[in-house]
């Protein structure tokens, strides 16, 4: 892939919708530890990073809208070195949290939560290696 400073490196990027874009990106720095990497317009568009990981806040308009009150259409999942502070550090920040830090037998501690606009966050830490199998999955291909 070629690369371009115009848009972030990463292969997937979500773009999320927020009433507020210069709202949206300073609670999700302050919150969540994403840093503003480019803005277009003063509140257009931004996209911002998260280690080698990216997404763009959008504003609203025409039929792009942040999720409604009460409905889950998407989650973004985001990989941390530590859940439990990473939940500490949201949950000072207004975050509602929707599943508090839970070790999953799949080798993950993972939280939800679920930002200013609605949008539903899954943030993930590695505890272990392990073999999808181990836990009922199936693997199907390497990546």
């Amino acid at each position: 892939m070629k690369p371009n400073r115009s848009i972030p490196a990463s292969t997937v990027i979500p773009v999320l919708i927020y009433p507020d874009v210069r709202e949206a990106v300073a609670w999700l720095g302050a919150a969540f530890g994403f840093v503003e990497r480019v803005r277009i317009g003063e509140d257009h568009r931004a996209q911002l990073a998260f280690g080698d990981g990216a997404v763009i806040v959008g504003d609203v308009r025409q039929d792009r809208r942040p999720p409604r009150p009460g409905e889950v259409t998407h989650s973004v999942m985001v990989r941390v070195e530590d859940a439990r502070a990473h939940c500490e550090r949201a949950r000072e920040h207004g975050a509602q949290i929707v599943m508090e830090p839970t070790d999953f037998e799949y080798g993950e501690r993972q939280y939800a939560a679920e930002d200013l606009a609605g949008h539903q966050w899954t943030f993930s830490e590695t505890l272990a290696d392990v073999a999808p199998e181990e836990w009922g999955g199936t693997s199907v291909a390497t990546a």
